[in-house]
C-alpha cells in the first residue's frame, strides 16, 4: 500500500511536470504557390528533414504566404519572402532565415539557428 509521502510525491510531481516540460521547437516554412526555391526545398530536404537531428529538434510546420496562420503565434513581423523560416519557441518567433540557402547549406544555417535560440 503506498505511503502518504509517496502519494504526495506523486502528486507534486503530476502538478509540476507541465511546468517543468521542455520549450517546444518548431521550424515554420512559410511558402506561397509557384514558388521556385520552395519546390526545390521540397525535393532536396523535405524527405529527409525529420531523420536528421536538427529536424527532430524542431518539427515542420508549414504556412502559405497569405494565410491562416496558428492561432497564439508572436512573430516579430509579418513575413513577405519566401521561402522564409522562423525557429519557434512555443509559439514565440526566436530567429528567422529568409530564403532558401540551397541543400549543402540548410542544415548548418539551420543548426545555427537553434544555437541562437539556446541562448
Amino acid at each position: 500500500m503506498p505511503t502518504r509521502r509517496a502519494i504526495l510525491a506523486a502528486m507534486a510531481a503530476a502538478l509540476a511536470g507541465p511546468a517543468m516540460a521542455a520549450p517546444r521547437l518548431q521550424l515554420m516554412m512559410v511558402r506561397r504557390r509557384g514558388c521556385v526555391y520552395c519546390a526545390q526545398w521540397d525535393r532536396e530536404i523535405a524527405p529527409v528533414y525529420a531523420s536528421h537531428p536538427e529536424g527532430r529538434a524542431a518539427p515542420l510546420l508549414t504556412v502559405d504566404l497569405d494565410g491562416p496562420y496558428p492561432d497564439g503565434l508572436a512573430l516579430a513581423r509579418r513575413p513577405w519572402l519566401t521561402p522564409t523560416f522562423i525557429l519557434l519557441q512555443d509559439g514565440v518567433e526566436m530567429v528567422r532565415f529568409e530564403g532558401y540557402p540551397g541543400r549543402d547549406r540548410f542544415f548548418d544555417v539551420l543548426r545555427d539557428m537553434l544555437a541562437q535560440a539556446a541562448g
